[in-house]
């Protein structure tokens, strides 16, 4: 399957970016609902298994692309993208706590962008290398202002250097998360690599949950069925993430889906009863990444050589 046309790659990123602004809110209000975060992971991901399930039975090319695992004849280590998925799902719960979800958001994004730049220039996505140039460095640093821009007024926690350590980490795994899977995508097809990232990243979550003790027996489980469709959510960022890396490489696919998160989290913040309305820092912070999007993809021009005039003698003749 070929890559998608950019412009149309990158929207679908963004569209990505707003559903995941809405599956943040879903899976937060079920863990707030069970007390236990943890259980808000398990269930996205429980979701999202089940709805690969189905894919397996109506979805012929995901059947054939698990089919061509051992002929696709990948690293081992490529097939790791899910456990990148894990680490940011797993970070949130214990990390915005304490720092607040703005210290969170841009240390996160910052994490992000630095991973979009070093494995674009190693080459661990299927786009191939990207090198460092001025306009993506630039773009980079412009996408983590951006969304400093947007957190202007939110709370701000403890400022514990470990835990916004931990927030980088987080998007640096994001980041090995959309190339490891975008390889794979590359070599099996994108249904079969989405499979692969769920079962990667559930087999963690459901690890994490089992040993933190998480399936206890007081939990308390809410009713609402829209809480339970983060899993819907979650097959649609990983997809938008697959389609995006193909086309434009890590950094520019981290920046779109940012937008489109800060995109989203401007629309929940309108539509829900409770939302605090339009918020201009949010609104200036996902033009001001789009931008990002636009200047990490500014590419040098080649000099253009132009032949040097001939020498001629004083009544015209050329020389030699």
């Amino acid at each position: 399957m070929r890559p998608l046309p950019l412009p149309a790659a990158l929207t679908i990123v963004v569209l990505g970016g707003m559903t995941s602004a809405a599956q943040g809110v879903i899976n937060a209000e079920l863990g707030e609902r069970t007390g236990d975060p943890v259980l808000g992971a398990v269930v996205n991901n429980v979701g999202g298994c089940l709805i690969v399930l189905v894919g397996l039975a109506v979805v012929p090319s995901m059947r054939t692309g698990l089919a061509g695992l051992r002929r696709a004849r990948l690293p081992r280590w490529s097939y790791l993208g899910g456990v990148g998925g894990a680490v940011i799902v797993l970070t949130a719960p214990v990390v915005v706590p304490v720092l607040g979800v703005a210290v969170f958001t841009i240390a996160q994004v910052a994490g992000g962008s630095l991973g979009g730049l070093g494995v674009d220039r190693a080459g661990l996505a299927a786009v191939g290398r990207l090198p460092f140039t001025v306009p993506r460095v630039a773009g980079a640093a412009l996408g983590v202002g951006a969304v400093a821009l947007a957190q202007l007024g939110r709370p701000v926690g403890d400022l514990a250097v470990g835990m916004v350590l931990l927030s980088v980490v987080g998007g640096l795994a994001v980041s090995l998360q959309s190339a490891l899977n975008g390889r794979v995508a590359a070599g099996i097809g994108p249904a079969a690599g989405l499979a692969v990232n769920f079962v990667v990243s559930s087999s963690v979550i459901g690890a994490v949950a089992v040993l933190a003790g998480a399936f206890g027996d007081d939990a308390a489980w809410p009713t609402q069925w829209w809480l339970y469709v983060g899993g819907v959510f979650g097959v649609c960022i990983v997809l938008a993430l697959l389609v995006g890396v193909r086309a434009a490489g890590v950094l520019r696919t981290g920046l779109a889906l940012v937008a489109g998160q800060l995109g989203g989290a401007l629309l929940l913040d309108a539509a829900l009863p409770d939302g605090p309305g339009v918020r201009l820092p949010v609104l200036a912070g996902a033009v001001l990444t789009l931008l990002a999007v636009l200047v990490a993809g500014v590419r040098r021009r080649a000099p253009v050589r132009v032949a040097a005039e001939p020498e001629r003698e004083p009544d015209g003749r050329l020389v030699g």
